[in-house]
Order: structure tokens, then C-alpha cells, then sequence
């Protein structure tokens, strides 16, 4: 039996903390020490080969404005900063789509980033949706030479079913005992080319995860235990509010670079998600007292590089890893006269001018393109058009596949849209799927948010005339190998299939010879009411809004 003093001061820990106005907040000094431990978790996501400082996208007091954040480097410095600030207490978590995004990183097949990453200290990693896109091979190679901790709970090699990173991580800090089981994105296998996930099987959120949960609590005797999860806000917000949850403390969410400044709290965890890119950094402070979180604090950080300098060693094997890409990278392709930028939901000046491209360089009727979340703006400066270099194309196409076309009926064409409606802004967030809604050139839809499935769609124009149900219209889009040669960007059963013998980057790059500079605006070719121009995200049930 503990001595009577040592159980008061306990009780009256416990009701200090619960005080609204608590003093720790404003000193961590005035806790008791023997009795209080506080523990900080830093929290990256989604950087997608983003080594360099880059402008970024904010929606401030109703209108779009940059600023540059970001950058290895600069990030290495704010985890010092924020490591020094509770020595031997801070853990830091990367939530995926790391080896992807970038120019950089395509060409080398990630192999720029493993020096890289051993020398920023993270404690802990897990693979997101993109970490399979140079082969099963290649992304074990890559990541087990990080020398850090990769966790993913539902991956496994196909030939033998045994994991393929262990399931977990657990650290002691202080007696508090927390732990980590990472969850990749089961659809990982249909939202990327089949190819990509060749001998690697994904479960799903089942009874496996739920025996985890059950193991590190009971077993493991786990104080506080995290899902570091790479599937979404929205189904992340769903788990959160699933009894699978309800031991699980808190979901350190990843996959749709939403910037939660506040937790989303569900009935039985707190979701983060901490945008994308490298630009913010996630921090999440939790006070324990005897094995229980008595408060916590989270804080949305810029990677402002006028705040945090770069730090030299990163910045030296930056440069170095860069080396044999760079005069490549910093070719000028072309410029744009306006921002090119790709973070609205429903249509963007970056997709419109892909789409024109591909368009032009095809002749089809249609062109199509992912809705792709990934890709820094290109912004002018001083009213001067801004160069476009290989670099920025590598970076919103980093998958650079020939072009395929086909013919299909405007009925297979509606169907096909209904779906990818449905995909993007299906209100039960377990059939919501992929990234934001697929993008066109030669097309228009106006559709609504709310109908039911099937439904959604007021109309739709092709070459500014309706669609007609009969009539057989061309169409184009990227190869994605290991599929069906008559699929085309999932629609299937496509007539007079092509492959032609360039890529989509050979398209962009021959267009912006013959156009630039290029103003691309957003001409209402996708449009819904509900959501009007200036659609950044769409987390339904919550108060969460972009900016």
C-alpha cells in the first residue's frame, strides 16, 4: 500500500490538471516532476520527396495566398528545437508517402532519401499508399535502410502471408509505457497501378487489428497507445468513432494532407492529420500522471524557413543526393502567366492545363486525369511569368506513363462519373475512396453533393453540346499497368484501345513549347452548388475547414 502523502499529492495532481485554467500552460515548472510526465509527439506526413523549401497554398480571410514553407532541412531544425524543449521526452512519427512525389526521388526509385532520413532522428515510420510505387523490392530496400523503426500492422509478403515491417513499436519514457501499430491503406492495390503492389497481400480494419489493440493493452501493459493510420480523414474520423477504438487513445492520421489545427474527437479517439509536403509539422503534448493523459495541447507548426534555419548536415546530404538529377530537374519547360495549383476538390488551374495538353495532344473528345492531391504551386512573382522546370512536372505527374485512348458510349461515360462522384464525396466515409474528383478537359458536369448514389449528376456536356446516351465520344488517360488493356482510368469495357508512344509528360512538355506562357483558369468544367468554387476538403460531421 502506497503511503497516505504519496496518494494525496496524487489526488491533488489529478484535480490540478483538471482546473480549466491550468497552470501548466503557462510553466511547466510548477508540476510536480515525480508525479506529471509530459511527453511530445511530432507528427510528419505525406512529404512526398519533398526535399527543398517550396511555396505553399494558404486560404486566408476568403482569398489564396503563398508562402514558402518546408524543406528537410528547415524540419530537422524545428525537431531540434522542439526535441531541446522536453529532452528525452519527444517521439517523432512519419506517416507515409515519403519516397514519392518528386522528380528526385522517381528517378533515383527513393533511393536519395534512406542517408537522409537515418540523420533526421525520426523514432518511428510507416509506409502510406505511394510507398509501393518502385516495386515490393525496391520499397523494402528503401525503407529498411532508413535504420529507424518501420511499423505496418496489415502488410504482408503474398508468397508466405508473414508481415512485412513488424506491426509495432513500443517506447518507455519516464514509466509511461506508449505504443505505435501502423495501418497502411488496404485499397492500396486499386487506388495504385496493380503493379506497383506485385507480391504484397493488405488486410483490412478487421479482427487482426482489433487482437493488436487487445495485445498491447493487456498484454504489453501499454499506458497510451497510438494508430499511426495512412487511409484518410474520413475513414480515420470513422475509425475514431468505431468500438474497435476504444482503447486506442489517439489516430496520428495521414493520406489526405488536411491540416488539423484542432484534434477531430471521436467518440473514442482524437484524430490529427498534418497537411502534406513537409510544410507543418504536427505537435501533440500529453500530460501523464500515473499512467493516464490528464491533458493534452496540439499545435499545427509552419515549417517557416525564415524561423527555423536549415540545418547544415541535412542541407549537405541534400545537396549531395540531388547531384547526379539536378541539371535535369532544372530545366525550364515552359512558364505560366498565373498560380498553377492543384487543392481544390472539384477543379483546378494545374489539372485544366494537364488536361489541355493531353487533349491537344491526343485529338479525343475527353482527356482525362487522376485527381491527384500531390504537387506544389507554381506561382509568379513581380507580375512576371514564372519558369516551369522539369522538376515542378515531376512533382504533379510523378508517375510518367504513356497515354491511352479509347472510344466509350455516353452512357459508359455517365456511369463511369457517377462513381467517381460518388468516390470523392460519398457521405459514409467507409465508401469514399482515393483523391479528390477526376479531372477533364472537353467535358463538362454539374452535379449535386447530396442525392443519392447514382443520382448526383444534373447534367453533362461534351464539346458544349449534352451528352448523348448512344453516341460513342474518344477519350483519354494514362496507362496504369497490371490493368485490363480495355480499362481507361477505371472505366472499363473501352472500345478501339491505343497505346500511343508518348507519356503525358511528353504531352505537357510539347504543349508548353507551342503555348506558353499558359493561363489556365477554372472554367466551372466540374461544378456542384453545394460545394461553389473554392472547395478545399469536404470531412462531413465535422467542424474541420482548410486554411
Amino acid at each position: 500500500m502506497r503511503p497516505l502523502n504519496i496518494i494525496f499529492i496524487s489526488i491533488i495532481s489529478v484535480f490540478f490538471f483538471s482546473c480549466e485554467e491550468i497552470a501548466l500552460k503557462k510553466d511547466d515548472h510548477t508540476a510536480n516532476k515525480k508525479d506529471t510526465v509530459k511527453i511530445s509527439v511530432l507528427q510528419t506526413a505525406d512529404i512526398h520527396g519533398q526535399l527543398d523549401t517550396h511555396p505553399e497554398l494558404f486560404w486566408e480571410n476568403g482569398k489564396i495566398v503563398f508562402k514558402n514553407r518546408g524543406g528537410l532541412a528547415h524540419i530537422k531544425t524545428l525537431f531540434e528545437e522542439e526535441r531541446a524543449k522536453n529532452p528525452g521526452n519527444t517521439i517523432i512519427v512519419d506517416g507515409g508517402d515519403l519516397i514519392q512525389g518528386s522528380g528526385y526521388t522517381a528517378l533515383s526509385k527513393g533511393a536519395v532519401l534512406p542517408e537522409i532520413i537515418k540523420h533526421m532522428n525520426y523514432d518511428v515510420l510507416i509506409p502510406g499508399n505511394w510507398e509501393v510505387v518502385y516495386g515490393k523490392n525496391q520499397m523494402l530496400s528503401i525503407l529498411n535502410n532508413y535504420e529507424t523503426p518501420v511499423i505496418a500492422q496489415n502488410m504482408y509478403h503474398q508468397e508466405n502471408h508473414k508481415n512485412l515491417f513488424p506491426s509495432h513499436w513500443i517506447k518507455e519514457i519516464d514509466g509511461v509505457k506508449l505504443g505505435f501499430i501502423g495501418v497502411n491503406d488496404p485499397d492500396v492495390p486499386i487506388r495504385q497501378n496493380p503493379e506497383f503492389s506485385k507480391g504484397i497481400e493488405f488486410s483490412g480494419l478487421d479482427e487482426t487489428l482489433k487482437e493488436q489493440i487487445q495485445q498491447l493493452k493487456s498484454k504489453e501493459k501499454v499506458d497510451v497507445l497510438f494508430l499511426v493510420t495512412h487511409f484518410g480523414i474520413f475513414k480515420q474520423v470513422e475509425l475514431a468513432n468505431n468500438p474497435v477504438s476504444k482503447e486506442v487513445d489517439y489516430i496520428l492520421g495521414n493520406d489526405t494532407h488536411e491540416r488539423l489545427r484542432t484534434p477531430i474527437e471521436g467518440k473514442f479517439a482524437k484524430v490529427t492529420e498534418p497537411g502534406a509536403f513537409g510544410s507543418f509539422v504536427g505537435k501533440l503534448n500529453l500530460y501523464i500522471v500515473d499512467g493516464e493523459i490528464v491533458l493534452d495541447e496540439y499545435e499545427l507548426i509552419d515549417v517557416d524557413p525564415e524561423k527555423y534555419n536549415a540545418d547544415p548536415k541535412i542541407n549537405e546530404l541534400i545537396t549531395k543526393a540531388k547531384a547526379p538529377y539536378k541539371e535535369e530537374m532544372e530545366e525550364i519547360i515552359g512558364y505560366t502567366n498565373v498560380p498553377l495549383f492543384r487543392y481544390l476538390t472539384v477543379e483546378n488551374p494545374l489539372d485544366n492545363m494537364i488536361t489541355n495538353a493531353a487533349k491537344w495532344k491526343t485529338g479525343v473528345d475527353i482527356a482525362i486525369s487522376n485527381g491527384f492531391r500531390f504537387g506544389n504551386p507554381v506561382v509568379p512573382i513581380d507580375g512576371k511569368p514564372a519558369p516551369i522546370t522539369k522538376a515542378n512536372l515531376w512533382n504533379w505527374l510523378p508517375v510518367n506513363e504513356k497515354i491511352k485512348t479509347g472510344k466509350a458510349s455516353g452512357t459508359q461515360i455517365k456511369e463511369w462519373l457517377e462513381k467517381e462522384i460518388h468516390n470523392a464525396f460519398a457521405e459514409n466515409a467507409t465508401e469514399r475512396f482515393g483523391g479528390w474528383l477526376v479531372r477533364f478537359a472537353g467535358m463538362q458536369v454539374d452535379f449535386k453533393l447530396n442525392a443519392e448514389k447514382g443520382k448526383k449528376i444534373n447534367w453533362i456536356k461534351v464539346g458544349g453540346q449534352p451528352i448523348q446516351d448512344d453516341k460513342m465520344y474518344s477519350i483519354s488517360a494514362c496507362v496504369r499497368p497490371g490493368d485490363p488493356i480495355h480499362n481507361l482510368c477505371r472505366m472499363s469495357n473501352v472500345e478501339d484501345v491505343e497505346v500511343k508512344d508518348y507519356t503525358i509528360h511528353n504531352a505537357v512538355e510539347d504543349y508548353l513549347v507551342k503555348f506558353s506562357p499558359v493561363s489556365p483558369k477554372l472554367e466551372k468544367r466540374s461544378y456542384c452548388d453545394d460545394l461553389g468554387v473554392h472547395s478545399f476538403s469536404t470531412v462531413p460531421n465535422t467542424k474541420y475547414k482548410f486554411k
